[in-house]
């Protein structure tokens, strides 16, 4: 029989980070064999990975990573099963180290098949699995290029990166501001400009259902009813739907008696709610379109204009839930 010394069994847990009763077995089972002891416990890990194949992995641990210049960043989920696991310091050392893997990876796929010590990714998240005995895998991986590269983390649950189109001064702060902008708020889309036409008549079809439907049970109680909006998007005020509403605008302030001398100072304001209550899917889901959540006075798009020549060319998001 092997003599397993407690320094075996050390460098064995140094490795994998198995636990010490486990990395003794292993050694045991390998007699000694370091490279053996490595393969005992990850067979392990396959069995127990087969077993939790099924289970929720909606816990985790989202890191981000920015190249020295600035040009590339990923971000990348480790999930796990309990939130307990996933505020291990080991746990999320591991997907530290992931990341900075991650960041010369094109897709998930590349990333699994890399160099993590000696084993592919794949291989290693199949150990860690019976080492801590819980499903492990990549959730989410997300890579971006740009001119300049920011990004933001909130709480290791929801991971952002925003591209702009050139580096200044003032980058890493619109950078890093638009990345919690895409963190919190979760835009699917840069610009309503980015939308297809199907989608948007699809969508304002849905959206009119719901609130008509919503509005017949509102009425039954007695309470006001929600407005039904006519349109959802941008794309769908032409020059001509905007000139009707300025003139529709007009038509209600004649009728109300208002002195048709101080029309200009009213009709811009009106004209702009009007656009705002029939746009309502560019603010959820265009980017640059959001009430900025740093000041809900301006859109993102203002706020980035504000701080000078900048444009934000591209965004990415990876979140556990």
């Amino acid at each position: 029989m092997a003599n397993i010394t407690a320094a075996d069994v050390k460098k064995l847990r140094e490795a994998t980070g198995a636990g010490m009763m486990d990395c003794k077995k292993a050694l045991v089972e390998a007699e000694g064999d370091f490279d053996k002891a490595i393969a005992v416990l990850r067979k392990k890990g396959q069995k127990v990975a087969e077993k939790r194949a099924d289970r929720d992995s909606s816990e985790g641990a989202v890191v981000s990573k920015i190249n020295t210049d600035n040009t590339r960043g990923i971000v990348v989920s480790l999930n796990c099963e309990t939130d307990f696991v996933s505020k291990n310091e080991s746990y999320v050392a591991m997907a530290n180290q992931l990341a900075e893997i991650a960041l010369n990876a094109n897709s998930k796929e590349e990333l699994l098949a890399a160099d993590f010590g000696g084993m592919t990714v794949a291989e290693k998240l199949v150990e860690q699995t019976g080492v801590i005995g819980e499903k492990i895998e990549i959730g989410g991986f997300e890579v971006l290029e740009a001119p300049f590269v920011g990004s933001y983390v909130h709480g290791n649950k929801i991971g952002a990166l925003v591209g702009l189109n050139a580096s200044s001064d003032t980058a890493a702060e619109i950078a890093k501001s638009v990345s919690m902008q895409v963190a919190s708020m979760g835009a699917s889309t840069l610009s309503y400009k980015d939308f297809d036409a199907d989608f948007v008549a699809s969508e304002t079809e849905a959206r009119i259902a719901a609130i008509e439907k919503e509005n017949i049970e509102l009425g039954r109680l007695g309470k006001t009813l929600k407005n039904v909006p006519q349109y959802i998007s941008m794309t769908q005020l032409t020059p001509d739907v905007l000139a009707k509403a300025e003139d529709a605008i007009k038509e209600q302030l004649k009728s109300e008696g208002k002195p048709e001398q101080i029309w200009d100072k009213i009709v811009p304001g009106k004209l702009e709610r009007f656009v705002s209550d029939n746009t309502t899917l560019d603010h959820e889901k265009c980017l640059l379109d959001q009430r900025f959540i740093m000041d809900e006075a301006m859109n993102v798009a203002e706020y980035v204009s504000s701080k000078g020549d900048a444009a934000v060319v591209s965004f990415k998001r990876v979140s556990l839930s």
